[in-house]
């Protein structure tokens, strides 16, 4: 039995830096050709649309990629990074508003056989410790990409909340390219 789900209020609040936070301790899974995968959520980094350097859709920018940013908080936002991996975000914010929080790292529940044949491994170590790692895990594509959570393909609940000390927080990886949005505090770890 799946726990409920999380309200789509949570998706529709506009402090994206909040939300990332909150995401840890919550569970993201899919169910993919019948096969249900799920781990806690242990990384995220937060995007704050129009006026963060780091997100795509910094200065309005709309494009086809970008489009699914502008949609009203609960959507999966999934696009391909380096021309490898797909990179799996939620949507968060009212519509025109295009916040996402990038799911950097969970920690493997449900499905472990699974991930493990899909990420072609035969250890759980390092299994989904990485933004592409985990959604190659949990058989997250392109064909995620403006998918509602609502449980039926994705879905994320509420797990448990994290004492504050159990959290780190430090600036997001790899985008030295947005010059002092780099160093906003907007990456957040949960130690299990």
């Amino acid at each position: 039995m799946i726990p409920e789900l999380l309200d789509k209020s949570f998706f529709l609040r506009e402090d994206v830096v909040n939300q990332a936070r909150e995401l840890l301790g919550c569970v993201l899974f899919t169910t993919v050709d019948g096969e249900f995968t799920s781990g806690i959520i242990t990384e995220t980094e937060a995007y704050a649309g129009i006026n963060d350097r780091a997100s795509h859709a910094y200065g309005g920018r709309r494009t086809a990629r970008t489009e699914t940013m502008f949609c009203a908080g609960g959507l999966a936002y999934v696009y391909l990074c380096y021309g490898m991996y797909h990179l799996f975000n939620v949507v968060t914010g009212p519509e025109g508003m295009p916040n996402a929080v990038l799911i950097r790292a969970i920690s493997p529940l449900n499905g472990t056989e699974t991930m493990m044949r899909r990420r072609k491994r035969n250890i759980l170590k390092g299994l989904t410790d990485g933004p592409g790692k985990l959604t190659i895990a949990l058989g997250i594509s392109h064909l995620y990409n403006k998918v509602p959570l609502d449980g039926s393909m994705i879905g994320i609940t509420r797990h448990y909340c994290p004492a504050a000390e159990a959290i780190t927080t430090t600036p997001r990886i790899g985008i030295d390219y947005a010059g002092e949005d780099a160093l906003l505090p907007y990456r957040f770890l949960l130690q299990l």
